[in-house]
């Protein structure tokens, strides 16, 4: 049992760190969330910059404004570029991660060598990365004339960065739908693995809520929530949404980059498996096809979350890569990092800048918190 005395001497270890989080993460959390409610440098008198301007609360104007206003279609662009990088790069990296490790689980001979090799892009910087892919994408070298340089073909001709091309395109004023589908089957697909299971009580919680995410749908309540551009006819000519190609290369630089960490988390999860449950499976007959299936992927799961939570929060975030790569001014590639730095560094519009902060901040949490509640409720267990 501690004493008062550990208890007191725990406390003022604590005490600076717990200060220092307090001030510089929760801290300025609030005056990010509080300047976005404001109108600062959302026009140039008085200007941004000069001592004692002054700030007018506008409550939620800046958020309306990125979601509605036709100025502001730079940020939606932004927004549906971060969830096609998101799905993209993450399912990269769990398939190229897991098939590496797979092939290192089959005790090849130098195996430490392919490991380190796999692991050393992890090592570099996003920057280092984003420099050395741009060069090898440039539209009139690197990887375009390969064909040329090896076969004496035609040398491709795909613009990287640099292309206009949409493919997946999608209404912006759709998007709410969109996710509640998505949210209803994911729920529908975790209610129907609690009834497989047995779990009869919790399943029926699931099937509720799916069937409220699809009444959401059917009812057409998001008209009255999710609000509406001000002018539908016009945006969709001038900033198409859909899966931009530009994207195509950051998304390969950003795998290449970040297979090897997935590889390392899979390894070890297949490595802490215990020997004599594949011996047991060879016994009964298992393939090592079937023993893979049944045995070690079921057992990976737990780290595959783990795996997509890093990996999402790494996405949603992504300033560096983009940056390094296409620049702070390519419309085909913007993600809302580079939106903060261009409002708040270059045009002081620090109110719109705090908004699109704010609003990555509760994208990035609606990912992390479920995950660190499901982590905490199941270590109380």
């Amino acid at each position: 049992m501690r004493s008062p005395r550990d208890r007191m001497l725990a406390f003022w270890m604590l005490m600076p760190s717990v200060l220092m989080i307090a001030i510089f993460v929760y801290f300025f959390i609030f005056r990010a969330v509080q300047t976005s409610l404001t109108d600062w440098g959302a026009s140039g008198a008085p200007p941004p910059l000069i001592p004692n301007v002054e700030k007018k609360f506008v409550g939620g104007q800046m958020y309306e404004a990125l979601f509605t206003d036709l100025l502001d279609f730079p940020f939606r662009n932004a927004m549906t570029n971060t969830f096609f990088f998101t799905v993209f790069f993450v399912g990269g990296c769990l398939l190229f991660g897991l098939l590496l490790a797979l092939l290192l689980d089959q005790n090849v001979k130098g195996e430490g060598l392919f490991r380190t090799v796999f692991l050393f892009p992890m090592s570099l910087s996003f920057v280092v990365t984003g420099t050395i892919w741009r060069w090898m994408l440039q539209p009139g070298g690197g990887i375009n004339i390969l064909p040329q340089t090896l076969f004496g073909a035609e040398p491709l001709t795909f613009r990287w960065m640099n292309s206009r091309d949409v493919i997946l395109p999608f209404e912006w004023a759709n998007v709410p739908n969109y996710l509640t589908l998505i949210g209803f089957a994911i729920v529908a697909f975790y209610a129907a693995n609690l009834f497989m299971k047995g779990r009869m009580r919790a399943a029926q919680y699931g099937i509720a809520a799916a069937v409220v995410m699809l009444a959401v749908v059917l009812s057409g309540v998001w008209q009255y929530i999710w609000p509406p551009l001000d002018n539908p006819a016009m945006e969709p000519s001038i900033a198409p949404k859909g899966f931009n190609l530009a994207l195509v290369g950051i998304i390969i630089a950003a795998v290449w980059q970040m297979s090897g960490y997935t590889m390392a988390m899979f390894m070890a999860g297949i490595r802490g498996i215990p020997d004599e449950l594949r011996e047991a499976a060879r016994v009964d007959g298992c393939s090592e096809i079937g023993i893979y299936r049944y045995i070690i992927l079921p057992q990976l799961n737990p780290i595959m979350l783990s795996a997509m939570i890093v990996l999402g929060h790494i996405s949603l975030k992504i300033f560096d890569l983009v940056f390094a790569m296409a620049g702070p001014d390519n419309a085909q590639t913007i993600v809302p990092g580079i939106m903060v730095y261009t409002k708040g560094f270059r045009e002081n519009q620090f109110a719109k800048a705090s908004a699109i902060a704010v609003i990555m901040l509760v994208t990035v949490g609606v990912i992390i918190v479920p995950y660190l509640w499901s982590q905490l409720r199941t270590t109380k267990r």
